[in-house]
């Protein structure tokens, strides 16, 4: 197996990988997507709602600012030695108390913990009209995508690539040569800018499927970082391994 960055920013990462079947890369998929732990509001105590928003909708557009928090500070409740009855160890309250007129914003929230916060504070969360009032206390909790979307740690989208069957001077699909293209030289690869990867398929003849190389894109959509959340999801790929080996040796 062979892993290349491509392109890396503070919220997204580009990567190649080679020498793996689309099984693994669509397991690696779904675990960066739904089974990173992290932090989202699950409970909101409403005090006082003025606003044109019932509790419900602001409850969930509560439940979708992803928060910012330390991964090793925190448990999920069902793992907490509290046994999910509620403690610090894996529940942060925060509150909100704000008079119109003017927007409610995620920075507006109050935690009772300085590791959480959201991760980005100009998140609208409702528009107070003079004379109108919110107030509130949510409790935030860890949890996995695969329970709630509130909760997914990613967006994770690969493609696989593509190599040519013409030879380079043969091969005039676009100005640029955008498009990547294995063992053929003289051609410009930049698979990231390609305008032709969304039309090619199987049954394209200028080109042959590489079934065990695929280009991934990772954006976080939680407070984790983009490279923990990878590095995360490879850890727990290799913990289901181990038990499935250990499963198949006790038949």
């Amino acid at each position: 197996m062979k892993v290349t960055i491509i392109d890396r920013s503070d919220s997204e990462i580009k990567f190649f990988v080679e020498g793996i079947k689309p099984p693994f890369a669509n397991e690696l998929r779904r675990i960066m997507m739904n089974e990173i732990p992290t932090m989202a509001i699950e409970w909101v105590d409403f005090v006082k709602n003025d606003s044109v928003l019932n509790d419900e909708i602001i409850a969930n557009r509560l439940g979708l600012i992803p928060l910012k928090f330390d991964k090793k500070a925190y448990n999920t409740p069902k793992n907490c030695k509290c046994e999910g009855k509620g403690c610090s160890l894996c529940q942060v309250r925060l509150t909100l108390k704000k008079k119109g007129p003017g927007m409610v914003y995620a920075g507006d929230l109050k935690s009772t913990a300085k590791d959480v916060a959201p991760v980005f504070d100009k998140i609208p969360i409702v528009e107070l009209f003079e004379n109108q009032e919110l107030q509130f206390e949510a409790i935030a909790t860890l949890g996995l995508g695969k329970e709630h979307s509130k909760w997914q740690a990613a967006v994770v989208g690969y493609t696989n690539l593509f190599e040519s069957k013409s030879k380079a001077n043969e091969m005039k699909l676009c100005d640029k040569h955008l498009f990547h293209v294995k063992d053929v030289k003289g051609i410009k690869v930049d698979p990231l800018q390609c305008e032709l990867c969304a039309y090619l398929n199987e049954d394209d003849n200028r080109f042959k499927l590489i079934d065990d190389s695929f280009l991934f894109t990772v954006e976080t959509a939680s407070g984790l970082d983009v490279e923990d959340i990878i590095i995360d999801s490879a850890e727990i790929l290799g913990e289901k391994i181990k038990e499935f080996d250990k499963a198949v040796k006790k038949l």
